[in-house]
């Protein structure tokens, strides 16, 4: 049965064995919590006692999403502060864990954190205190964590630890560093004491009796407060404490020197064994580095293979290539024609290629060439070896190109002038309406607009729009086109061009 169905039998029942299994379950974490509050054991059993009781009392109080462990530490913790305040808990508290400090021995960690830790427990929230204590002070698996919080095992992992970070900060926050594997291994050892042998017994009677009396006029100040004789051998104890500190000390110093003799008797070996561990440790960072350094190597080489297979793979198709023009060569010899076209056809396909690899020798009209094209721009070559080769090619391609829109552009300021009567538009976005539908705006945005006004006031040798800039600054020139021509303009100013069929006065 879980903490809330014991304590529903016991309310309903009376059952004192149900209520003897809460005692067992949760005894340990009451009394190390007021343990670490009042440092004093016989105080811890009366706050443990007052506990329970009120536990007891409130058993038909609970609601039904309680987690028992969680309410039991905060009514701890609140007793003891009452009791403490009540009774000089500063004075007290200082006193006896200066006189507990040197009577136990303990992990120097533990001995800082020990006085901070439930301060740093109650600023964590509702539900990351609860994983804390149901971890560590109950001794839970993650999996049970997760089933009492209503999670996952994963998120209460998650929670375990986020709660551990908080608590490393609230404790870096009042100097004292600890690590978060070092931490959870602290609080598993030491979170939780075992309570005296027989507290439980005497814990259950007094909580029983004060359960059924829910009536009576005793309250939790007079339950927990301390009788005159447990006053009076407080302290006594703390007098004993002070006047055997003396005798102590000088019994720990004693052992303390003996230690550190066998230290030094021990440190000729130890020193040799760390001089060979350090040279086995250079030795090893040695061949590590060279085993890293023969790593990188490879990873080079394996990052290389991708090109090297794209460059072997570059020459295969060159030398296929070769040997077919050869092929085709040969071929021409016994039939010139059909060897000449089968050699066109093999330089027209390389052309292509090649203007592939060179995307910005490309120009949105050569969607108007024709395969015929093509094959024109290639027979004018003797050959396509050399990149110059090429370039000339794709000039001669280009200029065919821009030769086909040349028509398409006069055609369309004819129309606009007569539309707009006579005037000339004033910028080339106007003349889109009245061009092809296969000139778009890529192409427009080529050329600039020379000429606004009247069509009828620029002289017919003058352009009205030209390239903004050559494709090739080696082989292309700048192409303008006019209402009966074309020219061409170069770095001495624009001309007709050489093979051209149309002239400024046409």
């Amino acid at each position: 049965m879980n903490d809330l169905e014991l304590l529903r039998r016991y309310e309903q029942e009376q059952c004192e064995d149900a209520f003897a299994e809460l005692v067992n379950r949760h005894l340990d974490l009451v009394y190390s919590v007021a343990m670490r509050q009042v440092r004093s054991p016989e105080l811890a059993e009366e706050i443990a006692q007052s506990v329970f009781m009120i536990l007891a009392r409130n058993a038909a109080k609970m609601k039904p999403d309680t987690i028992l462990t969680a309410w039991l530490y905060r009514v701890t913790r609140r007793a003891a502060i009452d009791l403490t305040r009540a009774e000089s808990r500063r004075r007290l508290r200082e006193e006896a864990a200066q006189n507990l400090a040197e009577l136990t021995v303990e992990a120097p960690d533990w001995t800082n954190i020990e006085p901070l830790l439930d301060e740093a427990i109650e600023h964590l929230d509702h539900l990351d205190r609860s994983a804390i204590l149901l971890r560590f002070f109950e001794n839970k698996s993650l999996r049970e964590v997760g089933q009492i919080l209503g999670t996952s095992e994963d998120a209460a992992q998650k929670r375990v630890s986020r709660a551990v970070d908080q608590l490393r900060s609230c404790f870096s926050k009042r100097g004292v560093a600890v690590a978060g594997p070092g931490l959870t291994a602290l609080l598993s050892a030491n979170a939780v004491q075992a309570a005296p042998a027989g507290l439980g017994t005497g814990i259950c009677a007094s909580a029983l009796m004060g359960g059924f009396h829910t009536s009576g006029t005793l309250t939790i100040a007079k339950t927990i407060a301390m009788t005159t004789t447990q006053k009076t051998l407080l302290t006594a104890s703390i007098a004993a404490l002070a006047v055997g500190a003396g005798v102590h000390e000088g019994r720990r110093i004693s052992n303390l020197q003996n230690q550190l003799q066998a230290l030094h008797q021990q440190q000729e070996p130890l020193a040799a064994e760390l001089q060979e561990t350090r040279r086995r440790r250079d030795e090893a960072t040695n061949q590590l580095q060279l085993a890293q350094d023969q790593i990188q190597e490879l990873r080079r080489d394996v990052a290389e293979l991708p090109k090297l297979r794209s460059e072997n793979t570059g020459w295969r198709n060159s030398a296929r290539e070769l040997a077919q023009s050869k092929a085709a060569q040969a071929q021409q010899e016994s039939d010139p024609t059909e060897a000449m076209a089968k050699v066109w056809a093999v330089q027209v396909k390389q052309l292509k290629e090649r203007l592939d690899q060179w995307p910005e020798k490309k120009i949105p009209e050569l969607k108007f060439v024709s395969d015929q094209d093509w094959f024109d721009a290639v027979g004018q070559a003797n050959t396509l070896q050399t990149d110059a080769d090429f370039r000339q090619a794709l000039e001669r391609l280009r200029r065919k190109a821009k030769n086909d829109l040349v028509p398409m552009v006069q055609q369309a300021f004819e129309k606009y002038t007569d539309a707009n009567g006579g005037q000339l538009p004033a910028n080339l976005s106007q003349l889109q309406a009245f061009l092809d539908p296969s000139v778009d705006n890529a192409i427009l945005q080529r050329y600039q607009l020379l000429q606004t006004g009247k069509l009828s006031d620029v002289p017919p040798n003058q352009p009205l729009i030209a390239e903004k800039a050559p494709v090739d600054d080696e082989y292309d020139t700048i192409y303008m086109i006019m209402m009966r021509g074309t020219a061409v303009a170069d770095g001495k100013g624009w001309k007709l061009p050489k093979d051209s069929s149309q002239t400024a006065g046409q």
